[in-house]
């Protein structure tokens, strides 16, 4: 059996992609994207693959509404978000807080995953007051069912937000890069600001998943299990290799991720339970900001079989 997968390729999979590991009870068919995000939007919007990565929220929303589909607890992306806040400087913005009242953009959509993690940044770290804000979209939901607040609306047509930020219209922005001498990073050293929130808190943000179609999973009820396995025996093969300093050109993310190492063990855990913190945090701040609207389980959001797993 093949099937339709889309990942990225990055580290902790790369075993897969290259065939180093291989799956039990099925063949990978691997589709290449080359906006990932694309692969999320297709998948929720019309079931388009077996196996695919999605940004954990776009999956809550979509979850929400009814998607025929089920997450396996992989987690292939993590990443701190202190540095995804850019500021204007002549904006009038000295601390976080200032933002109440004005105008921040936010780099898509407002259920984009980056974007409920940098506004859980502000909240539990500076007592900013999210509903006194006005969050400015550049693009549209994946989940085209959802309908987010009142006080989020979308750019005027032809605008650019990047152009918006850097001449103080937007005070501050969200998950966009802009080069201009008025526009820095609202916290500074924003990997260290991470780090300490690890050390401090347990504040390590997912960003990705993997989901299956509900009818395989119906079909095969073994093969979330078989799933999640691969991607953890991929994910081993990656660690041994980062902890023995074998990454040919380590990038930017296997530092960060050697500097978690040196503070939680692996810097990838998959499962539930070594996540249960992380994943219950993320889904009070979907329901504080209003990505859903009732309540749901870490454990619900997971295919049965794989909620006692761990690799």
């Amino acid at each position: 059996m093949k099937l339709k997968t889309v990942t990225r390729t990055q580290g902790n999979n790369a075993a897969l992609k290259d065939g180093t590991v291989k799956p039990r009870s099925f063949a990978f068919d691997f589709e290449e994207i080359p906006v990932l995000v694309d692969g999320f939007r297709r998948m929720v919007r019309g079931n388009e693959f077996d196996v695919c990565e999605m940004a954990i929220t776009t999956y809550i929303c979509a979850k929400a509404h009814g998607k025929p589909m089920a997450a396996v607890p992989i987690f292939l992306v993590r990443a701190f978000h202190h540095g995804a806040i850019l500021v204007n400087t002549k904006a009038g913005i000295a601390k976080p807080k200032d933002l109440e009242g004005r105008k921040v953009g936010v780099n898509r959509g407002y259920t984009v995953t980056t974007g409920v993690w940098a506004r859980s940044i502000l909240q539990d770290e500076h007592s900013v007051d999210l509903s006194k804000i006005t969050w400015v979209l550049s693009g549209d939901e994946h989940v085209t069912e959802y309908r987010a607040p009142k006080n989020v609306v979308p750019i005027e047509p032809g605008r650019k937000m990047g152009e918006m930020l850097a001449s103080g219209e937007l005070a501050a922005a969200i998950g966009i890069e802009v080069q201009h001498p008025d526009v820095k990073p609202l916290i500074p050293d924003a990997l260290e600001a991470g780090l300490a929130a690890l050390r401090k808190r347990g504040h390590y943000p997912i960003n990705h998943t993997v989901v299956i179609k509900d009818e395989l999973l119906a079909a095969h009820p073994d093969l979330a299990v078989d799933v999640f396995d691969a991607f953890a025996e991929s994910k081993r093969c990656y660690l041994e290799r980062l902890e023995a300093g074998k990454i040919e050109k380590p990038t930017e993310i296997d530092a960060v991720h050697k500097r978690v190492m040196e503070i939680t063990g692996d810097p990838l855990p998959y499962g539930i339970a070594p996540n249960r913190m992380v994943l219950e945090n993320l889904i009070q701040h979907a329901l504080t900001q209003g990505i859903i609207t009732k309540p749901v389980t870490a454990d619900e959001l997971f295919a049965p079989g794989t909620r006692d797993l761990v690799g």
